[in-house]
């Protein structure tokens, strides 16, 4: 049986991103998705020639990397790359090791450059049509320290900077492209429309890639892989599981069954929220557990984060599995898995991955449970995700929510865990966000939330002396949550919202807010 994946690549273009070890060559997919483009990504070792002639891309893409081409046994493209017959272009050491496999040279650089950096359009190019002119500058994105010092036969300059002599080249003849900045980061304002050019312009690419399009492909592929069998959802409430359980829905009506496990660590009316539109507005079969006591009782003492988590996340496993067992007869689980994680599960060097944190998922329920999987959103970015669930009819409003850890408040209730202190949280945490809305400014915000903290202060309430919490309001800005920023708001507005949680939020009298960017914090606080 084939897959989505395979569907997906037999009937919309495709480009190919290979990948170098760049911490941001998963951004070069979300930029050529929002343009329309199918893409992947996929490690430079496992890009052999059956894999190039199966794949077929229209257009290739070779991302940057921490290597140094001058190394030895540094990652190369496969010579197949450049014997294929479509346009390639090279980002960063992409630029670099397709120059030095084409007969140039790379050279350590007497001036590194990191950070932004301008440069100078040289000569015209269908890579910068639209985007500038010939003796006009750009504001980049640069982090290199090695550059190429002597260009193949048969290619130009068509930008350059001080840093960087050769920082874009061409071989228009080959439709051969390089670059040495990143344009697939913000900090390129115009990146988006570089690499838009190179896959419309240059590849010929018309960009037929929609989430109409991914939506009846998905349902169609749903259906022939589980056929009349029951299908078993985790329903947390988030984004991602939601979507998954109203497409499959949407695709098996009935043989779908959500379990939706209340820890007591929910946002305030949030199970409420979710109870009320999947079985009534959808009217999904939706088993509701509220286990908060169980939860609850087994945190009790623990202050450790790691200990939380995992505490957290096996609970959750043992309750969808005896609840799964209630059920009976489902030979399929379903998962909110999305492209990230499949990119990420995979170095481009083959070596081990790193978990920095445990994350309360199903993701160890397959094996348990003999159950096959359905992913349905494995292909689809977060952004993409959101899209696909309007696409489907959810509300926007509910599609457009901030990211909520799946261990829910409990990561934010820094040591021990009491049901007083989750009680505070949950409304204060209320407060912040209908302040944030009240004020136009939710949708400017990656993430925002409020932190109890296990600090107790001094404060004079109603003329008494009060000894009680202390909270922090944390909102960030990002793209995709791997560096962040401080949202910063006008003292104004952390005064007004301050006041009203002190007044209205009983065990709280004074209020803080975080100031601390990702890195060298993170943006939850545990």
């Amino acid at each position: 049986m084939s897959t989505l994946q395979d569907e997906l690549r037999e009937h919309h273009e495709r480009a190919l991103i290979i990948d170098f070890g760049s911490q941001v060559t998963k951004l070069i997919a979300r930029r050529l998705r929002e343009s329309g483009v199918y893409c992947e990504v996929h490690p430079y070792n496992k890009v052999d020639n059956d894999f190039l002639d199966s794949f077929a891309p229209q257009a290739i893409i070779l991302s940057g990397g921490p290597s140094s081409v001058a190394t030895a046994k540094s990652p190369r493209a496969p010579q197949h790359v450049f014997d294929f017959g479509v346009p390639v272009l090279g980002i960063c050491y992409g630029q670099q090791t397709m120059c030095e496999q084409l007969g140039g040279k790379v050279e350590a650089g007497d001036t590194r450059e990191f950070g932004r950096a301008d440069i100078e359009i040289v000569s015209d190019s269908p890579l910068f049509e639209g985007v500038a002119l010939p003796g006009e500058t750009l504001r980049v994105w640069m982090s290199h320290g090695d550059r190429v010092s002597k260009l193949p036969q048969g290619f130009e300059v068509i930008a350059k900077s001080d840093g960087a002599p050769l920082a874009a080249t061409a071989d228009e003849t080959r439709h051969y492209y390089s670059v040495q900045f990143h344009p697939e980061v913000v900090h390129t304002p115009a990146g988006a429309d570089i690499l838009r050019n190179f896959t419309h312009r240059i590849a010929g690419m018309k960009g037929d890639w929609t989430m109409k399009a991914f939506r009846e492909e998905a349902i169609a592929k749903v259906r022939e892989q589980v056929g009349d069998g029951k299908v078993i959802c985790g329903l947390s409430g988030g984004v991602d599981s939601s979507v998954v359980a109203v497409l499959l829905h949407e695709a098996i009506g009935d043989q779908l069954t959500c379990v939706y496990v209340d820890t007591g660590m929910m946002r305030k009316g949030e199970s409420e929220q979710v109870i009320s539109l999947f079985s009534k507005h959808y009217n999904m079969n939706l088993v509701h557990v509220d286990a908060g006591e169980e939860f609850l009782s087994l945190l009790e003492g623990v202050d450790d984060p790691e200990k939380k988590r995992k505490i957290i996340g096996g609970t959750f496993i043992d309750i969808f599995e005896r609840e799964a067992k209630k059920i009976g007869g489902a030979k399929f689980l379903a998962q909110g898995t999305l492209y990230p994680d499949v990119i990420e599960s995979v170095s481009f060097d083959g070596g081990p991955s790193v978990t920095i944190k445990s994350h309360h998922n199903v993701g160890g329920l397959p094996e348990r449970m003999d159950m096959a999987l359905v992913e349905p959103l494995r292909e689809l970015f977060k952004d993409e995700v959101r899209a696909l669930g309007q696409e489907l009819g959810l509300h926007k409003d509910f599609v457009e929510r901030h990211p909520f850890p799946g261990p829910g408040l409990a990561i934010r209730c820094p040591g021990v865990i009491t049901g007083e202190k989750l009680d505070a949280l949950r409304e204060a945490d209320a407060i912040y966000l209908d302040e944030i809305r009240k004020a136009g400014l939710y949708n400017e915000i990656w993430q925002a939330f409020a932190v109890i903290l296990p600090v107790k202060t001094v404060g004079v309430m109603g003329d008494s002396r009060t000894y009680e919490h202390v909270l922090a309001l944390r909102a960030v800005t990002s793209t995709d949550g791997m560096t962040a920023d401080y949202y910063p708001f006008e003292h104004d507005f952390l005064a007004r919202t301050a006041t009203r949680i002190i007044n209205e939020v009983r065990g709280v009298n004074r209020v803080v807010y975080d100031v601390t960017s990702k890195p060298p914090g993170t943006i939850e606080w545990e």
